[in-house]
């Protein structure tokens, strides 16, 4: 399998990742091996978010005492830093872990940013400069959310939906986004979460 590094974020894994949400909907016991199976199979690199109701305790049974080995993404919907903060303890709790590789704001309505009063990309930072998170990304499903995302260079990842019916205008943010050198997640395509690469080769990275 073909190894690539996220963007600027200096991680390098296989290309594909393993997506945590259908986790959710499957016994404990059986997302433990599944989760364990895919390590095996070469999977590094394991997405879930604070919003996949239990999937981030499913991943942090499945991998205790393993951190070091793999690399883990989620996502908080907080719409507040009190909210945020709430998010983070409860991810690295359920994670059973110390920090987070790659922390995102899930399916974000805004592009936040130092300047919004907000208080929102302050908290970001300050999970950073403790050590609570590596890198900062967002996840987002309208076009000019994840364009603006994009141009503004805070984020050094932006998962968004693709599909081989994506039109030009919204593959042409893989373009921004190479020229920041910010990692894209592909994402709900046509098969719904399957693994594979995005439409018309681009040799971006996939999620389930």
């Amino acid at each position: 399998m073909k190894q690539i590094t996220l963007g600027r974020t200096g991680i390098t894994v296989m290309q594909n990742a393993f997506g945590a949400l259908p986790i959710q909907r499957i016994p404990q016991n059986d997302a433990v091996l599944l989760l364990q199976k895919a390590f095996e199979g070469g999977m590094r690199f394991f997405d879930t978010a604070r919003a996949y109701s239990d999937s981030e305790e499913k991943l942090g049974l499945a991998f205790g005492g393993m951190r070091d080995k793999l690399f883990i993404a989620s996502k908080t919907t907080a719409k507040s830093p009190e909210a945020f903060w709430r998010d983070l303890e409860t991810s690295l709790h359920n994670l059973r872990t110390d920090y987070i590789d790659i922390y995102q704001f899930h399916c974000a309505d805004r592009c936040f940013t130092p300047d919004d009063k907000t208080g929102m990309y302050e908290a970001m930072l300050e999970a950073k400069s403790q050590g609570m998170i590596k890198h900062i990304g967002i996840t987002a499903h309208k076009l000019g959310i994840a364009e603006e995302a994009a141009k503004s260079g805070l984020y050094e990842t932006l998962q968004f939906p693709f599909s081989y019916l994506s039109s030009d205008k919204e593959i042409s943010l893989v373009e921004t986004c190479r020229k920041k050198q910010c990692l894209v997640y592909c994402n709900e395509r046509l098969g719904r979460r399957t693994y594979h690469q995005c439409p018309r080769g681009y040799g971006v990275y996939a999620s389930i």
